[in-house]
C-alpha cells in the first residue's frame, strides 16, 4: 500500500476549483432548454386542417376596392368582444372567440374560398372608443392575424 501524500494548499485550491467548475457544467447542462424546433420543423409538425387543401390566393380575382360588399370569401370583423364571422349567405355576423376561428375556417367548403386561401378583415369600433374598447380591439386584432398567420391563410384589409 502507498503512502498518502498530503495535498499542498495549492493543488487543493486546484481540485476543488476543478471540482467546482464539473459540478457547475453538469447542473447547466441539466437545467437548459431542449432545442426548440426551427419555423420549418414547426410548419412540418403543426395539425392539418383542411385549408391546406385550398389553393393559394389569388388578388386577381377579388373584387376592386370600391365594390368590397361582393366579396364572397370568408368575412371577419374584430369587435371589442370577439371576432365577428360574416355569415355572407343572409349577412348575419356570429361572434366568436379568436380560439374557435380555425374550426370555422376548417369547417367552409371549398366553393367558400373562390379567391384561394385569403379572407377579408375589417374592423368595427365606434366612434370615439374610450381606451378599454382600443386595447380590447387591439388585442382581438393581434390574436386573429396571428391566427391567421399560422393557419396558412392570408388576409386582406377591408377599406
Amino acid at each position: 500500500m502507498r503512502d498518502a501524500v498530503p495535498l499542498t494548499p495549492t493543488a487543493l485550491l486546484l481540485t476543488c476549483s476543478v471540482l467546482a467548475c464539473a459540478m457547475l457544467a453538469g447542473s447547466l447542462l441539466n437545467c437548459s432548454r431542449p432545442p426548440q424546433p426551427s419555423p420549418e420543423t414547426r410548419a412540418e409538425t403543426r395539425q392539418p386542417t383542411g385549408l391546406e387543401q385550398i389553393p393559394a390566393p389569388d388578388p386577381k380575382q377579388y373584387p376592386p376596392f370600391s365594390n368590397m360588399a361582393s366579396w364572397k370569401n370568408p368575412y371577419l370583423v374584430v369587435r371589442e368582444d370577439g371576432i365577428g364571422f360574416v355569415d355572407l349567405s343572409n349577412r348575419e355576423v356570429h361572434i366568436l372567440t379568436v380560439e374557435q376561428i380555425p374550426a370555422e375556417l376548417a369547417a367552409l367548403p371549398s366553393s367558400a374560398w373562390p379567391y384561394g386561401r385569403v379572407v377579408l378583415v375589417a374592423q368595427a369600433s365606434p366612434k370615439d372608443p374610450p381606451e378599454q374598447t382600443k386595447a380590447d380591439l387591439r388585442k382581438n386584432r393581434a390574436l386573429l392575424l396571428g391566427t391567421l398567420k399560422e393557419l396558412g391563410v392570408q388576409f386582406q384589409e377591408a377599406p
